[in-house]
């Protein structure tokens, strides 16, 4: 068997330049072992509630993480012989280790992107491998890290501790009874694992059982979500029992970023509309606009934080989504437009201080020209990190150099993961601090910045800042 070796060097990712790499060491060393902040992330709370073991290698690490099955798809592998199962029958039981065997075998297609240096991490730091994945080197990894799954050690609530997270959010919908955040309330584990108010399903008269979505509101709130006053109510319910239940944001994956202005009446009367069966994809557009604008000015009543990441056009494959639902890898990014978009809204509340909004994109022509100006003059504006396909040390770059001149470091809220993959965390975090203290020490070797500030700036984008806008 011919094994290379595994080696995760000291000075990845930081700059070639010795001068400016010494730098970056001086500051890497002040942040590299403060605590993980993950404010918005979509890992199951179930794993904390139960505390139970991961089954295998390939249930951790390859059936959660979109970003690598969708990978393995472009190449023509189908989902199913991974382990994914298709809606309906379920389709043939696969064998973890073969599923395992596919992403050995084709593990060269990772080469040169971020979920490569991720999973490097989790193998290494997590695992202790020091040969590299191969078909040659498969079933070693799979009996490897299966065998330490089983472990007390690499229980959830384990690994979270071990991982030094001080807190992390999932995503819920307002559908959610928050079963599984209560029990772990009531465990009495000190972990912080909070929830985040999506209310997508409730809110997109496109979503998929949209009727049957409300049917199911009213009955949680009690109020009659068919009409708009009831509507309106039983969201501000649901956002109550959410913040009862240790949430502090919300969370907004609208196709656009479009917001609206509109008159009680003509809300209503948009309300009426969209609630038919013949809704039109212009009014759906409208109504979601206004119910961004609704959203604010509910999170100026109950101060929750809003965070808004349009831009994408969500489950582009219908064949995937049809068999295998939500999530799959073929959610592609679109043109955004922000300055005129979000106007509505910004006229309504953008120059509240108390109120904080949170900007993502998918959209990287937006960074300087769109959204640097507006989180550097509306006080409820910060901006979110470099975000999902950019969520990598390129991504984390042109972020950098595009948003710093016109917003600052402090217009933004420092890094947030957005994984489903749990292990993969803290090596995101780690990237982003490299790459971080990367940025920060050509700022010094340029004689822009002191490197005593440099290291404040660094201490803050990698953890106080985000503590900071999600009020953790």
């Amino acid at each position: 068997m011919s094994m290379r070796p595994l080696t995760l060097h000291d000075d990845r990712l930081f700059p070639v330049d010795p001068d400016v790499r010494a730098i970056t060491r001086r500051l890497y060393k002040h942040v590299a072992g403060l605590p993980i902040i993950s404010p918005h992330g979509h890992t199951d709370p179930q794993w904390f509630a139960d505390d139970a073991p991961f089954a295998n290698a390939s249930e951790l690490l390859l059936q959660p993480d979109h970003y690598v099955f969708r990978m393995l798809y472009s190449q023509g592998i189908p989902l199913e012989a991974i382990g994914l199962k298709p809606a309906g029958d379920g389709g043939p039981a696969v064998d973890p280790r073969e599923a395992w065997r596919i992403l050995a075998a084709n593990y060269h297609l990772f080469r040169g992107t971020p979920s490569r240096m991720w999973l490097d991490w989790v193998f290494a730091e997590g695992f202790g491998l020091d040969v590299q994945l191969t078909a040659e080197t498969s079933d070693l990894y799979y009996d490897r890290i299966t065998e330490a799954l089983a472990t007390p050690a690499f229980r959830p609530r384990a690994l979270f501790d071990r991982f030094n997270i001080e807190v992390i959010t999932t995503t819920e919908s307002p559908l959610d009874t928050l079963a599984h955040h209560q029990k772990i309330a009531a465990s009495g584990w000190q972990g912080r694992v909070l929830t985040a108010y999506r209310p997508d399903p409730v809110i997109d008269p496109e979503f998929e059982g949209f009727a049957d979505n409300l049917a199911r509101f009213s009955e949680l709130t009690g109020e009659d979500a068919f009409g708009y006053a009831g509507y309106l109510a039983a969201h501000r319910k649901r956002r109550a029992f959410f913040a009862a239940n240790g949430a502090t944001s919300t969370d907004h994956g609208h196709p656009t970023a479009l917001t609206a202005g509109l008159s009680r009446a003509e809300a209503e009367a948009l309300f009426a509309r969209v609630t038919r069966a013949d809704v039109s994809p212009q009014d759906a557009e409208l109504f979601r606009a206004q119910m961004l604008t609704e959203m604010a000015g509910m999170s100026m009543d109950d101060g929750l934080v809003m965070q808004i990441h349009p831009g994408a056009l969500r489950n582009h494959n219908r064949d995937v989504f049809e068999r295998f639902g939500r999530d799959k890898g073929a959610d592609m990014p679109t043109r955004t437009d922000y300055v005129h978009a979000l106007r509505p809204l910004l006229a309504r509340y953008g120059n509240a201080p108390a109120l904080t909004i949170i900007l993502f994109t998918l959209d990287e022509t937006v960074y300087a020209r769109e959204l640097a100006p507006l989180a550097g003059h509306y006080p409820a504006l910060k901006l979110g990190p470099a975000w999902w396909f950019h969520d990598s040390p390129e991504g984390m770059r042109r972020f950098r150099l595009s948003m710093t001149e016109t917003a600052g470091f402090y217009n933004t809220v420092g890094f947030n993961d957005d994984t489903r993959a749990f292990l993969s965390i803290p090596a995101r975090h780690d990237v982003a601090r490299r790459i971080d203290c990367g940025f920060l020490a050509t700022l010094v070797a340029e004689h822009r910045m002191e490197e005593w500030e440099a290291a404040e700036v660094a201490h803050d984008l990698s953890y106080a800042l985000a503590k900071q806008a999600y009020k953790l």
